[in-house]
């Protein structure tokens, strides 16, 4: 009982000294548009259940650019006239925060607690720098812990001595409101008679000057940031000038935006279902080639196979190279009436990049019936024909799907900028490349490809160029624009939709260039040049034998073989069947035929790697046991096969040494005669062992020279050296165990050396 009664008592004396009670917490905030940071404060507010009052929403804003000057009066004028009506409810606690760079990361409950915990009557968030006057810096108070200077981003306090602070605004609009508190702040008196006032945000939030100050923390249920430097779980979290991307990608996690256990929490919220809408969005689709590509034609097979409405599809091509007019040519002739319109701008136009993406963009712009505009650049290969739809569905301003490198982390999203706007890795680049974690990433940078709505292109971004800046290229320019009128990119990866196609190396000499990118883009080579039945040879002995070993197999397609026939043909330097040909070693062919060597081209190496990575697996397969050399170069050899046969032969090597003392002892214990065991022992001995190195030698010759003459020489040489020695050894013994007379053993022995 006596425990029960205490527990009571401890009870009371919390709810007395420390009445939590959310509804005792007000949170107001100016917003005047609902930008992309905006929708992101209350969705974390709803997320805690906060009450949040919006001061100025569809007002003109007149409070300057803040994000480059002094400014924010107006705000200041909007939370007094919100004041006047609250003043005289005492227990009120009221919070002012941003809302277009701010995160809550915990409820109303914990931010009363740490406020009544702080024991004063108002604070004001503080931070590292000072701003606007730094000439103020040397009245600032010293402070042991924490940051020494005021930030108006947040304030807490009791609602009568927060209206005391902000009924002497009397200023203009666009003066600035961190000034004026700061004044405020700045006077001894008014900071001790306000009740006081005080610059702590340890607990109750924090203003994010460096990436160095908080680290995510993944519990159970969601993240929540750890503020490294004073060991604090703030519960707002504010991002200052350069870390409001910093703040974006910590948004991506908090407060429930993802976790490890359930994934991504926000993902399919306020997501579109075009199975209901009457009719599909109208969408303008740009496609840039700026440079030669590899795999033209199938990326425009690619476009043609989208699974959407073609009457929707609006296409605009710009074409910066003249290589890939007959590919556009033939485009055009076979698809200028499957699409609702198309327009192509050839290198003729001499536009540059920049100029050409404005173009694009603003063929969508000035069309009221443009409900989408996506970029494409002619190195992505869409594999997922429903990537405009998911993209349509996820109801974002801008979003891309991801697209990466076949076998590296190339993709075509940043997850940071560095200081200078650069490439810098976020820590979960990785993960979100190679999808372990999956969802929807707010990010700084993207290119390649992505979708923007077409009431953005009219409104937030009605500027006529947004491609062309400074010495940036085009997207980081798009993307740099984006970012200063407070608009969040997003990329998805909920989805396989493709890959970016590697263009470095591609070569437009030949007459069918991508008969060479068997090295570069393997993967699209092997769609566009091997059978589609090929693996079946492997999963389902997809092959005939209309004679004893000789098979056949599928293994090109038709577009394949005619585009080597093309190649042959377009070279047309044939050899013309005669026995003497300069192209081969010796000069002389001894079964002429009327060829061209795939080295006069400039194919033997894709040749041969082709032979190794799709006819050497199906010779294994039908002759078991047997290994294909594709040449006599060894860079062409791999390491394995030389490692296996090595192997194969010390293990053979080992195994016959057992051998061979086994039936030596077996020798010993049968036989009586002492001529006869060490004949047989030396017999077994040279012939086991000699056998053995000349395999061995052979096998490591055979891979490492590289030439036939060489390998052929040293065979031979190994063969009759280890041979003779054997036949000469064998007969000495004979001689010497049978003969008994030293003369008759020296005559024979030296006949038999000389002999062999």
């Amino acid at each position: 009982g006596g425990q029960k009664l205490a527990i009571i008592h401890l009870l009371i004396w919390f709810n007395v000294y420390f009445p939590f009670f959310p509804e005792k917490l007000l949170v107001l905030t100016v917003a005047t548009q609902e930008t992309d940071g905006y929708l992101r404060f209350m969705q974390s507010a709803n997320y805690f259940n906060y009450t949040v009052k919006v001061l100025g929403m569809g007002e003109e804003w007149r409070g300057g650019d803040v994000g480059r000057s002094i400014g924010g009066g107006q705000k200041v004028r909007l939370l007094k006239e919100a004041m006047e009506a609250l003043t005289d409810q005492e227990d009120l606690v009221v919070l002012s925060v941003d809302s277009y760079d701010l995160i809550f990361a915990g409820g109303p409950e914990e931010i009363l607690r740490k406020f009544q915990e702080a024991n004063h009557k108002v604070l004001f968030a503080a931070e590292g720098l000072i701003w606007p006057d730094k000439r103020l810096q040397e009245k600032y108070p010293s402070v042991r812990s924490g940051k020494r200077f005021l930030n108006s981003g947040g304030v807490i306090g009791y609602a009568p001595y927060v209206n005391k602070i902000v009924e002497q605004w009397n200023l203009h609009e666009n003066d600035d409101d961190q000034l004026f508190y700061t004044k405020i702040y700045l006077d001894t008196f008014q900071r001790v008679s306000i009740g006081p006032v005080w610059l702590s945000w340890l607990e109750c939030g924090a203003n994010v000057s460096t990436h160095d100050e908080v680290l995510l923390k993944f519990g159970t249920k969601s993240a929540r940031v750890r503020n490294t430097i004073y060991d604090t779980l703030p519960v707002v979290i504010h991002g200052n000038a350069n870390t409001k991307m910093y703040l974006n990608y910590l948004g991506n996690y908090i407060p429930n935006t993802w976790n490890y256990e359930r994934g991504c929490g926000v993902c399919d919220h306020n997501m579109v279902d075009l199975s209901q809408l009457k009719e599909y969005p109208t969408v303008m689709v740009g496609v840039f080639i700026e440079q030669p590509t590899p795999f033209l034609s199938e990326f425009f097979q690619r476009l043609v196979t989208l699974d959407y409405p073609k009457d929707k599809l609006n296409v605009f091509v710009h074409n910066n190279e003249v290589y890939h007019e007959r590919h556009i040519q033939k485009f055009w002739e076979e698809s200028k009436d499957v699409f609702n319109s198309f327009k192509v701008v050839g290198p003729e136009e001499n536009l540059s990049q920049g100029q050409a993406r404005n173009m694009g963009m603003g063929l969508c712009r000035k069309d009221p019936g443009c409900d989408f505009y996506l970029s494409m650049d002619s190195d992505v290969m869409l594999t997922n024909r429903q990537t405009l739809k998911i993209l349509i569905e996820q109801n974002r301003k801008i979003i891309g799907p991801l697209v990466t490198r076949h076998g590296k982390l190339w993709s075509n999203f940043w997850g940071a900028l560095s200081l200078d706007g650069y490439y810098a890795r976020s820590e979960d680049y990785i993960d979100i490349v190679q999808s372990k974690r999956v969802g929807v990433w707010n990010i700084p940078y993207m290119a390649h490809i992505y979708l923007i709505k077409g009431e953005v292109l009219r409104n937030q971004l009605k500027e006529r160029n947004h491609f062309v800046l400074e010495k940036l290229d085009p997207d980081m320019a798009l993307c740099r624009h984006a970012r200063e009128l407070g608009m969040f990119m997003y990329i998805t990866n909920r989805r396989e939709f493709g890959r970016i196609i590697s263009t470095a190396n591609f070569n437009t000499s030949h007459y069918n260039s991508d008969l060479w990118q068997i090295f570069e883009n393997p993967v699209d080579w092997k769609e566009k040049y091997i059978h589609p039945n090929y693996t079946r040879i492997f999963t389902e002995n997809y092959l005939e034998e209309p004679c004893p070993d000789v098979f056949w197999f599928p293994v090109f397609t038709e577009r394949a073989c005619d585009e080597l026939v093309e190649e042959m043909e377009h070279y047309g330097s044939w050899s013309g069947g005669n026995h003497e040909d300069k192209r081969i070693t010796g000069g002389y062919e001894t079964v002429p035929t009327d060829d061209i060597h795939m080295k006069q081209i400039g194919y033997d190496k894709e040749w041969l790697h082709f032979i190794r990575e799709f006819i050497s697996p199906v010779t294994l397969k039908v002759f078991s046991g047997y290994y294909t050399k594709v040449c006599n170069d060894p860079t062409t050899v791999t390491s394995t096969i030389i490692l296996h046969q090595l192997l194969y032969y010390i293990n053979y090597y080992i195994t016959s040494i057992i051998l061979h003392q086994l039936l030596y002892y077996i020798i010993y214990y049968i036989t009586s005669s002492i001529i006869l065991q060490h004949l047989l022992y030396y017999y077994i001995y040279y012939i086991t062992t000699s056998i053995i190195l000349l395999h061995l030698l052979y096998y490591i010759i055979y891979y490492i020279t590289s030439s036939i003459i060489l390998h052929q020489l040293f065979y031979y040489i190994i063969y009759y050296i280890t041979s003779t020695i054997i036949l000469h050894h064998l007969l000495y013994y004979i001689i010497y165990y049978i003969t008994s007379s030293i003369i008759l053993h020296q005559l024979f022995y030296y006949i038999n050396y000389s002999i062999t």
